[in-house]
């Protein structure tokens, strides 16, 4: 308090712009099998192509899983990703090489997997490595004889030239011509050198020699042969003294589609550990391909320098088991990376697909009991098992098999099931499959409000489907609904739409909470005001502080009131529930009231006849 004795202006200010934040995340998780990418740590992704590129393509191996993961960022755009393994293998060098000294490399695969198997790592540190002349007929006529045509050259030599059977290899690029007549480059087949007296090197070529001039006028000029790492128009020059450059490629396709395609350059890379760049980055190769490669990682093993260049086959990595097989515990361990709320702001989980064998509904029960029953704060949604409702031939005994999985489930109603699976188009490998629905469930409750309700016709329509392993009819649309499986339908002239909204919850059928926008109204609100509620820690518990939370909290509600979500709300912070007593055990006391809005699940349509006299206000509450 400012204090004075004489005439005075006083200025107070009182902060009155707080308001609690409107808390709606639609941030989804998954946990499952993927072929490429970082174990147990998850990932944020943006969009099926960013899935991709970062976890792999699908195959046989891992579509169901991917696909659900696909289908809910087709309606959404953020993702956590959690990769699972079971017995995965890191790719290692074929063996030992000139450019280090034991027998592993010192560089891998930077994850592991089978997609590792694909890579192969060329290094040059020397400039000869980079070019180097093989012959210059200028010099050296006497002692080399050269015969060629349009694919091959072969030339003998009585002296002992300096190329050995590794300085040539498929894919290097050969430079050959003079000043006068020009030169090519040539696409290196194969090399082959038979040691005698003379020797005879023979280079077959993949392109062809074209360049019009005799024999006899190309030994009689400065005709030279020049062998040419075979990545040198991806960098500007030969690599400083002591630095490398590294160039990482698909060469076997499986990675891009590609076979050879470029996935990483890496120029003028120190083998100094203390080397940094001008703009004070570090330079060292083991800090640069660590930090930013996302294909290989270092060993630690040391380099020396080359002659020639070095190209570093990775062999032997191994998927490990697929999503069928991989353990339960593998599983689970995936998904309790998600179990920190405090980390991870999420609002739905993906199951993917329910694991094959005995305890179906194993995976989604751990998820239930140990992440959101904790959390509060999300919402796991299920699909039932692919063999429930693809494999039989009677719609009743799908309705069965799937009544049986939601059986197994426990209640709560911080769960979603669907009722199956879709078939779906894969552009990865023209083939179609079949995927679980609940990552499209996510999505269309993604994509709404979330007091909003996700089903329907005009917010229910499912992406990217062909056709439904159980179509549901009326009756079995109804058996379902009563044991809380929302069923997906396709209707003729309509597509195929989520036709239910409720959660898992159970016996409590008079519960607001049996549906899911209900639940997902409350998990918003909590979330918001429980997180302005921190600033209040270690404040006063007075008539002051009760009515700021009041004023905080009103805007919020009444907010959500305006957009349709609220029919009604009281807040009460007074005296009347922060009583002496509540005050005394350092206890604040917010009571929040809600009349939530309700989706409607059922339409009554009456339609009377009546006679020409009557009055139709008579009647009206007569058929009500």
């Amino acid at each position: 308090m400012v204090f004075s004795v004489s005439p005075s202006i006083t200025i107070r200010e009182i902060d009155a712009t707080a308001v609690v934040p409107a808390i709606s995340s639609t941030q989804a998780a998954i946990a499952g099998v993927f072929r490429w990418g970082p174990e147990l740590e998850p990932v944020l992704i943006t969009s099926e192509e960013n899935l991709k590129n970062r976890f792999g393509a699908p195959t046989d191996f891992n579509a169901e899983t991917f696909f659900t993961a696909a289908d809910f960022l087709a309606y959404s755009n953020a993702l956590y990703v959690t990769r699972v393994t079971d017995g995965a293998v890191v790719a290692k060098a074929d063996g030992n090489n000139s450019i280090y000294d034991s027998t592993t490399s010192p560089f891998e695969a930077k994850y592991s997997g089978a997609l590792g198997n694909s890579l192969e790592i060329s290094i040059i540190n020397s400039a000869d490595a980079y070019e180097k002349e093989i012959i210059n007929l200028g010099t050296e006529a006497t002692a080399v004889t050269v015969s060629f045509n349009s694919t091959s050259i072969v030339f003998t030599s009585s002296a002992n030239l300096d190329v050995s059977s590794t300085d040539i290899a498929e894919n290097d690029i050969i430079r050959i011509g003079s000043p006068s007549q020009g030169y090519q480059d040539l696409v290196v087949a194969s090399f082959n050198l038979v040691v005698g007296s003379p020797s005879t090197y023979t280079i077959n070529f993949k392109s062809k020699y074209t360049l019009a001039a005799e024999n006899s006028e190309l030994i009689a000029g400065s005709f030279t042969i020049a062998r040419r790492w075979r990545y040198f128009n991806l960098v500007d020059a030969a690599p400083n003294a002591g630095n490398m450059h590294i160039v990482v490629t698909d060469k076997d396709g499986a990675v891009s589609g590609s076979v050879n395609e470029i996935l990483e350059v890496f120029e003028n890379l120190s083998t100094s550990s203390t080397s940094k760049l001008e703009d004070g980055s570090v330079n060292y190769y083991v800090t640069v391909i660590d930090n930013s490669s996302n294909w290989i990682t270092t060993t630690g093993q040391s380099l020396t320098p080359s002659i020639r260049p070095v190209y570093i086959r990775l062999v032997d990595g191994d998927d490990g088991n697929e999503e069928d097989t991989v353990s339960f515990g593998e599983l689970a361990k995936g998904y309790d990376t998600f179990s920190n709320a405090e980390e991870f702001d999420i609002a739905f989980i993906l199951q993917g697909k329910a694991r094959a064998g005995a305890n179906d509904t194993g995976i989604a029960n751990y998820i239930i009991s140990n992440i959101c029953d904790r959390r509060k704060d999300c919402v796991l949604f299920i699909s039932p098992a692919l063999a429930d409702v693809v494999t039989p031939s009677n719609p009743n005994d799908k309705m069965n098999n799937v009544v049986d999985f939601r059986n197994e489930l426990q209640n709560s109603s911080y769960w979603f099931m669907d009722s199956g699976y879709k078939y779906r188009y894969d552009k990865y490998n023209d083939v179609y499959r079949w995927v679980p629905l609940n990552g499209d469930m996510a999505g269309l409750w993604a994509r709404v409000a979330p007091w909003e309700s996700g089903a329907g016709y005009n917010k229910g329509i499912i992406k990217n489907v062909i056709k439904l392993a159980f179509n549901p009819n009326k009756e079995q649309r109804d058996v379902l609904y009563g044991k809380d499986i929302n069923p997906v339908m396709t209707k003729a002239g309509q597509g195929t739409l989520l036709f239910g909204d409720k959660t898992g919850l159970g016996t409590y059928t008079g519960s607001a909470f049996t549906r899911l926008n209900v639940r997902r109204l409350f998990i918003v609100v909590e979330k918001a005001i429980a997180t302005t509620s921190q600033q209040f820690l270690f404040e006063f518990n007075d008539d002051f502080t009760q009515s700021q939370f009041k004023n905080l909290v009103e805007p919020l509600l009444r907010d959500i009131q305006g957009r349709r979500g609220i029919i009604d709300f009281r807040v009460v912070s007074d005296s009347r529930v922060n009583t002496p007593d509540v005050i005394d055990r350092n206890i604040f006391r917010g009571n929040i009231y809600i009349k939530p809005a309700r989706s409607i699940n059922f339409i009554e349509l009456t339609f009377v006849a009546t006679r020409t006299g009557v009055e139709f206000d008579e009647i009206i509450g007569q058929t009500v």
